[in-house]
């Protein structure tokens, strides 16, 4: 009797840890191991300080080592790619900025943007500066339209590559003001920041978050902002589409994702996790001085949001007549 009883309550317990659901046995598990976030471009930008940012916050909440991992190369498709392919086990990650919901308009990817990817919070939303190096004879937004028109395909401008969201922002200006200027591409938004610096091209659209520390400072000049309305943290720069060219607004983000078939708790906890960092007033202060600011949305809210924007480019391309190689 005693032994039947012995086995009846084995039998009663097993049956009970079946019963839980295998998602909730990882994401009580995780993390347990080091967790690597990449970036598909070279380190120095914008897309690389965000990432860094919220990983170390991450790896303070959730005690757990997060090394970043730059991928660059083909306006951010292979290290996309890589990440699309990788385990789903939420221990590798990926941030990525506009560059990811504008490639599939302009070329043929090697992955689904929606279908290979679990998305699990959009972290910031932000724009971009108008920058030119200090030696440029422009201090406003129409006095650089008036250069640009004065001199077809003489101005240049940098970008991070072929089909980022800074050379994408180039073309759509050319598109709008119906100007000519040659476009640079360069291997990362650092490396065209640089050369901006050191007076190899003549402007850029920088992303606010890497480029205000040299605006600051006086190596560039900002001559405009590219949001509906004024950086909150440059609110003396004035928009575009407020002084030279209306209805011109090219918009940043910042999302978190990890691959499809990511365990949704562990989503689920990342995302939780992502939200309780950016609300910490240390991670806003910093976001703050960077001209971003904190979202801290659901995984469903972040699909959404993506969809909507990768929707978005694609008439833009059409119109623009962009190309990834352009």
């Amino acid at each position: 009797m005693r032994n039947a009883l012995t086995t009846h309550r084995c039998l009663a317990l097993l049956a009970a840890l079946l019963a839980i659901p295998a998602g909730s046995a990882n994401a009580q598990s995780y993390p347990n191991k080091t967790i690597r976030m990449v970036v598909p471009i070279g380190a120095g930008g914008g897309t690389d300080t965000m990432a860094r940012l919220i990983s170390q916050r991450l790896s303070e909440q959730m005690s757990v080592a997060i090394i970043v991992d730059n991928k660059p190369g083909a306006g951010t498709v292979i290290g996309t790619e890589y990440v699309s392919k990788a385990p789903a086990d939420g221990y590798t990650l990926m941030t990525v900025a506009p560059e990811f919901s504008i490639q599939p308009n302009l070329r043929k990817v090697p992955y689904h943007p929606i279908k290979d990817f679990s998305f699990i919070t959009q972290l910031t939303s932000g724009q971009y500066f108008l920058t030119t190096h200090p030696t440029v004879p422009v201090k406003t937004p129409q006095q650089f339209l008036a250069l640009a028109k004065a001199r077809p395909g003489q101005i240049t401008f940098g970008s991070s590559g072929p089909g980022s969201a800074n050379h994408l922002a180039g073309v759509l200006f050319q598109h709008m003001t119906g100007t000519k200027m040659l476009h640079v591409p360069y291997k990362s938004a650092g490396a065209a920041g640089t050369a901006l610096m050191g007076g190899e091209i003549d402007f850029m659209f920088s992303n606010v978050a890497s480029a205000i520390t040299h605006v600051r400072s006086g190596r560039l000049r900002a001559i405009a902002t590219t949001g509906e309305k004024r950086s909150p943290a440059a609110p003396e720069v004035p928009t575009i589409t407020e002084t030279a060219v209306k209805g011109f607004v090219v918009t940043g983000f910042y999302i978190m994702m990890a691959p499809a078939g990511t365990p949704r708790d562990i989503v689920n906890k990342l995302s939780t996790e992502s939200v309780k960092a950016l609300q910490s007033q240390q991670l806003r202060e910093r976001l703050a001085a960077l001209g971003l600011e904190p979202v801290g949305s659901s995984p469903e809210a972040a699909t959404a949001f993506i969809q909507a924007e990768i929707a978005k480019w694609a008439p833009v391309v059409k119109a623009a007549g962009a190309t990834s190689d352009r």
